[in-house]
């Protein structure tokens, strides 16, 4: 995963840990003081709710201890690998696009970030600035021009 994306996973572990425990264990106690809890919805619910973000917190925990940070400003080269910012244009339509190759669990398209297991990543693998890449899509066969690789 790249280095961004780390500092997103420990982010998100702090929150939960700093601010979604203990207001989830508050109201735990709260629906408790309510008497009957066999009953009592808001401690269900309340302890649904901790399962939830132990789980989690569990995750991103494994996530972060398996985890291989690569520095992508310490990455050069004219393919496209890991970590690459890759400007594209679609060859049928001239709509330009650009992407970052990231980890998966960094993928947000809408933000130019997809996934290594990605079929638009894996098509891009290892070609270089002028190669023409296509992708299978749910509609279709896709062609895109690679116009830049770069290292940001």
């Amino acid at each position: 995963m790249t280095a961004e994306g780390y500092h997103a996973l420990d982010e998100e572990l702090k929150r939960l840990k700093t601010v979604e425990r203990p207001a989830v264990i508050a109201a735990i106690g709260e629906a408790r003081a309510h008497g009957d809890l066999s009953e009592n919805a808001e401690y269900h619910a309340a302890k649904d709710r901790q399962g939830w973000i132990e789980g989690q917190i569990a995750e991103i925990e494994d996530k972060m201890a398996r985890a291989q940070v690569i520095d992508v400003s310490k990455l050069s080269g004219k393919q496209v690998k890991f970590g690459a910012t890759v400007s594209v244009i679609d060859e049928d339509t001239d709509e330009k696009a650009r992407y970052q190759i990231v980890g998966e669990h960094e993928a947000n398209v809408k933000a130019g970030k997809v996934s290594i297991t990605s079929p638009i990543a894996r098509a891009m693998i290892g070609k270089e600035s002028g190669e023409t890449v296509e992708v299978n899509t749910p509609s279709g066969v896709k062609a895109y021009e690679i116009t830049k690789v770069e290292w940001v």
